[in-house]
């Protein structure tokens, strides 16, 4: 019975979030399991992973396949990592507790680069928000400097008093003549 550690779906059409779980290969994608080992939510930005890195190990090192979508969660988690180390310590190139260092350092960078981009996020949404609402502003004092000129009787401008021109003496010459 070859285990498959795989997504099992959840949730409407357009929100679906998933299961990790251990199932049967043979058994259906929504169907029968054997064990849950965590949760997946990719509508969230980033996506919201929970996993027992323990449980999920364990299973490996059981001969558990991960589907293709699964192992690229169990890297990004630092399972697939903790494993390929683990297999270091058995063939005697590292010792436990230089592997425990090794995964104490690439989990706390791994957890740097996440909240750098949550917090790049955060940023751009406000950023996004501050420049709309400047927008907006603008639209509305636009919109209400448009409606006080409408709204405003027109100011009558006083007639200036026309000075009367007095024709000159060569200007009515030309006129005798014709």
């Amino acid at each position: 019975m070859p285990a498959k550690i795989r997504l099992q779906r959840h949730g409407k059409k357009a929100s679906a979030y998933f299961h990790i779980v251990i199932a049967d290969g043979r058994a259906p994608r929504d169907g029968k399991f054997i064990e849950k080992i965590g949760t997946y939510n990719p509508t969230t930005n980033p996506a919201t992973i929970s996993l027992d890195n323990a449980k999920a190990l364990s299973w490996l090192n059981k001969g558990a396949q991960p589907t293709d979508t699964c192992r690229a969660i169990l890297s990004y988690k630092g399972v697939m990592y903790m494993n390929h180390l683990q297999g270091g310590v058995t063939k005697g190139a590292l010792t436990q507790e230089q592997a425990d260092a090794k995964y104490a350092k690439w989990i706390s960078e791994k957890e740097t680069k996440v909240t750098g981009k949550v917090d790049k996020l955060a940023s751009a949404s406000k950023d996004a928000y501050k420049n709309r609402m400047a927008a907006e502003a603008i639209a509305k004092e636009a919109k209400a400097a448009k409606i006080t000129a409408k709204n405003t009787p027109p100011a009558v401008e006083e007639a200036a008093p026309v000075a009367e021109v007095t024709p000159t003496p060569e200007a009515e010459a030309p006129q005798a003549e014709a």
